[in-house]
């Protein structure tokens, strides 16, 4: 009796309205606004106007920082030299 009845059943018709209340509509999100030519400018005189730091150099006012050569090299036993 159940296969007679599986047998028989015939599904719904899909309609293309059936999606309406569960898929969104789908809008192309407004464009990004470009940026501003005086921006873009005033951002590269910016960086030009930028001071690089360079390591070694010390900045204007203040002294230069020695640095110390903390590595000792081994010094070679004369004995080690003879053979």
């Amino acid at each position: 009796m159940y296969l007679k009845e599986l047998k028989a059943y015939k599904a719904p018709p899909v309609k293309a309205s059936d999606a309406e209340g569960h898929v969104q509509k789908f809008s192309i999100p407004p464009a990004p606004p470009s940026p501003e030519e005086a921006d873009i400018a005033s951002a590269l005189g910016e960086y030009e106007n930028q001071v690089p730091e360079v390591e070694g150099q010390a900045a204007a006012g203040e002294s230069a920082a020695v640095e110390q050569d903390w590595f000792e090299e081994p010094e070679e036993e004369e004995e080690h030299a003879a053979h």
